[in-house]
């Protein structure tokens, strides 16, 4: 009897052992699936969720969500991304995710290679998420961004000539190489926001011989600007000539004897009342009309 009351202890502390178990296992696994449940998201980011390899339609937002703990969840960036195609080593915006080649060559309408510097700025679609990684993956870059990059810049620069994107139709150029990846992009959940042209390299000979032409027409401005002071000059020197031809013959006009007369007689006066003066010898005749012939001259 003794010992079958004590197998009967032993027995209840075992159930009691299991049951303490079984509880805690079951915390741990409620735990486990509550944790699965939940699912952080960073800012600038969404989620798309995947179960058993079928991609779901709702996207998941920045924060705390709340899913099916059984889905894997695949992370996009949707923050403005930066591809550079450059030999430069400049400083970017920093909040601009960077990735960057080197330069891109092509060809002129006219036969010259180019060497270009381009930026392009781009971002992905949060609604399309789901059909970007159905359709394309998320290896989009390299399957669809870059590709379309490099294509654009060439196809369009065939029908420009190369001294043009240079110079005068630089922003034409871009304008066509946006309207070329638009058409590239829409409907696979990329959107364009800007292309950049940083930098145009053009051959040796073309650039001595653009030199050369933006030397020429310098010069040209400057002989221009030289002929137009000098042409100024000149017509000042007439009108002022004018002018004083023009008083002389009002002087020799309006001038008389009995006027010189005076004159003559005030002056006399000041010398002879100027502290500095002793002697004074005036030529004049009887009428005491200065002899300076003034009557020769009419």
């Amino acid at each position: 009897m003794t010992i079958l009351k004590g197998q009967f202890k032993e027995n209840i502390h075992f159930d009691k052992i299991i049951n303490t178990l079984r509880l805690a296992a079951g915390i741990g696994i409620l735990l486990a699936v509550l944790f699965a449940s939940v699912v952080q998201i960073g800012p600038g980011e969404v989620g798309v969720q995947i179960l058993f390899g079928n991609v779901q339609n709702k996207v998941l937002r920045s924060g705390l969500n709340f899913v099916n703990p059984l889905v894997e969840v695949q992370e996009l960036d949707i923050k403005t991304q930066a591809y550079t195609m450059s030999g430069l080593n400049d400083q970017d915006n920093n909040e601009i995710k960077i990735k960057k080649s080197d330069p891109i060559q092509t060809l002129s309408s006219d036969g010259l290679t180019l060497i270009l510097d381009v930026t392009v700025w781009y971002r992905i679609d949060a609604e399309a998420t789901p059909d970007l990684i159905r359709n394309i993956g998320i290896d989009y870059e390299s399957k669809i961004v870059l590709p379309a990059i490099r294509t654009a810049i060439r196809d369009v620069a065939v029908n420009f000539v190369a001294t043009d994107i240079y110079s005068s139709k630089r922003d034409d150029y871009v304008n066509f190489v946006s309207k070329k990846l638009e058409t590239s992009f829409q409907g696979r959940g990329i959107i364009l926001e800007k292309v950049l042209l940083r930098n145009v390299e053009l051959p040796q000979k073309v650039r001595e011989a653009i030199d050369e032409k933006i030397s020429a027409e310098q010069r040209a401005q400057q002989m221009v600007y030289i002929l137009q002071k000098e042409r100024q000059e000149a017509e000042r020197k007439t009108v002022e000539a004018t002018g004083v031809a023009e008083a002389q013959k009002i002087i020799n006009s309006t001038i008389s004897n009995s006027y010189l007369q005076w004159k003559y007689i005030e002056t006399l006066k000041e010398l002879v009342n100027s502290p500095n003066n002793s002697f004074i010898i005036a030529p004049y005749d009887q009428k005491l009309t200065p002899l300076l012939n003034f009557s020769q001259g009419k």
